[in-house]
């Protein structure tokens, strides 16, 4: 059975707040020991195995040189299909398009918990992101913070939600209307697309709007997670 490796203390504790049960084991260095002693203590009780390690064995269990110090082995979450019809209650569900950078996605799960997101909604696609070690890591453990679902065809997906949300893209268009002009009556879902693409097109057309962020020309577009922290701080504020 496919297992993620989860690095970083907050990452490891968020997982351990949310669900436990879905943790297989745990490794720690030895200056992680007092840390740890709660999450071992919470393995014992479940049966499952904890070790500490040296540094050099740490960075093998974890995959990674950047661990923190403990890495949980964990199940992964299981992501539901959306409900287009009876679809999740949000002031603001967050779309993500194909994003395949880790650690945008991570980012920007992390501004999206920080300004009280609590909904995201993945486009499951073959060069889309999975929840990975990456994301956690980046994310902070805010992933845990979040409800998520998925959709396989997002076009689809944002035409039946247009009963429920205002469906708007980010893109860096000159004919987007700038996000300040966008009204707030309304619950929103807003989408944002892959780093080199944007908005994959079906998507952007199934869209009632499209916003845009405005420079000062000197620079194409921003990254897009710095995108989402802009946008998520103005629309929820």
């Amino acid at each position: 059975m496919q297992q993620d490796i989860i690095c970083g203390l907050n990452a490891v504790e968020a997982v351990f707040r949310r669900r436990p049960a879905d943790i297989a084991r745990l490794f720690y260095i030895s200056s992680m020991r007092p840390i740890a002693g709660p999450f071992c203590a919470e393995l014992a009780r479940l049966k499952r195995p904890y070790r500490e390690l040296p540094p050099e064995e740490m960075q093998k269990a974890a995959g990674t040189m950047h661990h923190g110090g403990i890495a949980a082995v964990v199940k992964p979450r299981d992501l539901p299909f959306i409900d287009t019809d009876r679809p999740p209650t949000a002031k603001l569900l967050l779309v993500i398009d194909q994003i395949g950078n880790p650690h945008n996605l991570g980012a920007i799960v992390r501004s999206a918990v920080f300004f009280g997101v609590t909904t995201l909604l993945l486009h499951e696609t073959r060069t889309a992101t999975s929840l990975s070690g990456g994301v956690y890591r980046t994310s902070d453990g805010a992933l845990e913070d979040l409800d998520i679902y998925r959709t396989r065809d997002l076009a689809r997906a944002l035409r039946g939600l247009t009963a429920h949300y205002r469906t708007v893209a980010v893109t860096a268009r000159p004919t987007a209307a700038p996000f300040a002009e966008l009204p707030r009556d309304r619950p929103m879902a807003l989408v944002l697309g892959n780093e080199e693409h944007g908005v994959s097109p079906d998507a952007l057309t199934a869209c009632r709007r499209e916003i845009r962020i405005e420079g000062a020309n000197r620079m194409h577009s921003l990254n897009v997670a710095q995108t989402a922290a802009i946008l998520l701080q103005a629309f929820t504020a």
